[in-house]
């Protein structure tokens, strides 16, 4: 099946995007193939003074990066404990830069300080880090990447590969500079095969682009995270969505990878039977290492049938404790929801106040739940929750099979990240941030957290993925305040060390970037951690691949 150049969006995936959040569609845009090469000045703007900083960070890296006094006092990097990698010289940097350049041309390396502020910083992450990287590559091809990882390992430059750019805990960040591998122009979809059910992409396609280009088939591919996120971050964080109750996350979908090693080499994971037992599961190894063994730069992806039927209902509770136990009946219950997602009464609040959605919601903790079937199936399913959400003090059910009634009733739930970033006020940060425990203690979970997050007197919200025991929290807090700023980071870690006890995860799918890697050394234990440096060492020897994620080298 033939499909136009992928990177042009449809006019109905931009609709979605513009209306879903406006004060991001700049970044939107770097999507289409028709913009501009790297040079020009179409990023999104920032101040001088950030623009100032973006240039500092750069040239920090320049002049010897390994000093950590350079990294902003928020970094959780430890400023000692840990060997301090050895990187390439300024000269031998330049080097490779112009190397670089030599070999793609002048136009696929960028060092413009407006694009190393927009591939080093992040308003969506909790975390930021004042280094930036010293240059953004701009490859086209699984041949251009492998001339930049041998490039990269000859001088020992880092590299951090960077696709949609919404991840939340620093996991594209550049605490040690080096070369940013944006794949804007590494966006096709290689081949679709609707009778083997699965698709091989590049990682710059977007997973709203690839289901609305593959409607036509009868497929769609169920992995649903934040509306800006590309293919290539979703295998580096196995993200997942509202759709993993139903569907599972990212390492139930990917089939097999292409992967460009630290030394260059090139690799295919596996081949593409739904089965095998040929040797390591290398695929899944990959999924999940956010950057730090190999570069992406093919994804082959099952894919599922469109549902024949589907409905959408929402209802609301005169407590958290109460929805989350309406949550956890349904689960036990074996109804097969297509999605079920939890609001809190602070959430519905600000979804109102942001004016976003059509719909006046009850400012009350809300479950969302999608079905998806048989038209009887349907039918049944939604009966038995509302029996449900009724033992449990649920009132005002309301469910609709329309299609245009069921984006208004979820409207709420797609606009909870975008509402919260719009009430920001000058000066202040969002941290975002998730757990997830067994499903057995998450009502208590979400019970006890909801008091800590309450007693902060900050502007603060809890919703989730709630039928697979996944639990978030927002808060927004003054950034020039490092006193609001502690009791924020104190709060949070205290919910992740409390899921840690519930013998929960510090993190279900956001990964570990820079921001938890403190907390993987408390879930796994440093025997298990020092394996995964094994595994890495193995790969990348000079800890070039996205060096400072997920662990300490």
């Amino acid at each position: 099946m033939e499909f136009r150049r992928a990177g042009t969006l449809s006019s109905s995936i931009l609709k979605s995007i513009r209306t879903q959040k406006p004060q991001h569609f700049r970044q939107t845009k770097r999507w289409q193939s028709t913009q501009p090469l790297p040079h020009s000045r179409h990023f999104w703007t920032t101040s001088r003074v950030l623009l100032l900083t973006a240039f500092t960070g750069s040239l920090t890296y320049l002049y010897g990066i390994n000093d950590r006094s350079s990294q902003s006092p928020q970094s959780p990097i430890p400023a000692h404990g840990a060997s301090k990698p050895v990187y390439a010289s300024k000269p031998d940097l330049e080097k490779a830069i112009s190397s670089l350049r030599s070999t793609l041309g002048e136009d696929a390396i960028s060092t413009d300080e407006e694009d190393l502020h927009h591939h080093g910083f992040s308003e969506w992450s909790s975390i930021n880090i004042a280094t930036l990287p010293v240059a953004v590559a701009y490859p086209r091809s699984t041949e251009d990447v492998q001339a930049i990882a041998r490039c990269c390992s000859e001088f020992k430059v880092p590299m951090i590969p960077y696709s949609g750019g919404s991840s939340l805990e620093a996991n594209f960040s550049a605490p040690y500079g080096g070369i940013t591998i944006d794949f804007v122009y590494m966006d096709r979809i290689v081949a679709l095969r609707p009778d083997d059910l699965d698709v091989t992409v590049q990682p710059a396609v977007g997973w709203m682009r690839l289901n609305e280009e593959i409607k036509a088939s009868g497929l769609f591919f169920p992995v649903d995270p934040g509306p800006s996120a590309m293919v290539g971050g979703m295998v580096g964080t196995g993200c997942s969505g509202t759709n993993a109750v139903r569907y599972g996350t990212m390492k139930d979908w990917v089939v097999n990878l292409t992967v460009v090693l630290a030394n260059g080499r090139v690799i295919k994971t596996r081949r593409r039977p739904r089965k095998t037992a040929a040797g390591y599961n290398l695929t899944g190894l990959f999924v999940g290492s956010e950057g730090t063994l190999g570069i992406v730069t093919e994804v082959t992806l099952k894919l599922a049938p469109i549902p024949q039927h589907s409905s959408v209902a929402v209802v609301g509770f005169p407590t958290i404790h109460a929805a989350a136990s309406c949550a956890q009946g349904v689960i036990r219950s074996g109804i097969p929801v297509g999605a079920m997602e939890i609001m809190d009464e602070v959430q519905m609040s600000v979804v109102n106040q942001s004016g976003r959605t059509k719909k006046k919601w009850p400012e009350v903790p809300t479950l969302f739940f999608k079905f998806s079937g048989t038209p009887n199936a349907v039918d049944e399913h939604i009966a038995q929750v509302r029996s449900i959400a009724s033992k449990n003090d649920g009132n005002d059910f309301e469910f609709t099979a329309d299609a245009k009634e069921q984006v208004e009733l979820w409207s709420a739930r797609k606009e909870s990240l975008w509402s919260m970033l719009a009430l920001k006020k000058e000066g202040q940060e969002c941290w975002s941030t998730d757990v997830a425990v067994p499903v057995s203690r998450l009502a208590e979970l979400i019970a006890v957290s909801k008091t800590d997050l309450d007693s902060l007197g900050l502007f603060a919200s809890a919703l989730g993925h709630i039928g697979d025991g996944n639990f978030h929290e927002s808060i927004l807090y003054n950034r020039a305040d490092p006193e609001e700023r502690k009791k924020v980071e104190e709060v949070v870690y205290r919910m992740v060390d409390r899921a840690l006890e519930m013998e929960g995860t510090c993190t279900g799918e956001h990964g570990v970037g820079v921001g938890k890697k403190a907390s993987l050394v408390k879930e796994l234990g440093e025997e298990t951690v020092e394996v995964m440096r094994g595994v890495k060492r193995s790969v990348d020897p000079n800890g070039i691949m996205n060096p400072g994620k997920i662990f300490d080298l």
